[in-house]
């Protein structure tokens, strides 16, 4: 790193960033560059990995008030944020966790319209009596189509 600091543009190059977004993020709390004599931002190793932390959470799906209680040490309800994204990866998971079981049976079925397979018929019939709106697929399952007949 260079003695003085990185400016703006310098640090924005190193991540391949626009240098709107930096201030962007400035302007949301997650960076606070320090000022040279004439007010121009100087960014720090501090900054830079500050930079790498909000890239990497990005890359994981997390939004910038997600990312600001990570790196803001006096943000209140701090935990509160952090349990409510392992919720929402959780209910995310169980999301793909649903697709992959409906396109392995899919898959494995001998009825090519999955719609007319009485396993998978098993799976959606509180739907169709609306009794439930989601999918719960995988619950009532009863295996690919060695299960029955149609299935």
């Amino acid at each position: 790193m260079k003695s003085n600091g990185w400016m703006i543009g310098e640090l924005a190059e190193r991540f391949g960033l626009a240098t709107h977004v930096l201030r962007h993020w400035e302007d949301r709390g997650l960076l606070s560059p320090e000022r040279d004599g004439a007010g121009r931002r100087r960014y720090t190793e501090a900054d830079a990995y500050r930079v790498a932390v909000v890239l990497a959470s990005k890359a994981a799906g997390m939004g910038l008030d997600q990312i600001r209680a990570l790196v803001d040490g006096g943000a209140t309800g701090r935990h509160d944020v952090l349990e409510r994204r392992l919720a929402e990866i959780d209910e995310s998971i169980a999301a793909l966790e649903r697709s992959r079981a409906m396109a392995r049976h899919a898959l494995e079925c001998r009825s090519h319209d999955i719609s007319t397979c009485p396993g998978f018929r098993a799976n959606v019939a509180d739907i169709v009596a609306g009794t439930r709106r989601g999918m719960a697929f995988g619950a009532h399952e009863r295996g690919p189509a060695r299960a029955g007949a149609g299935a």
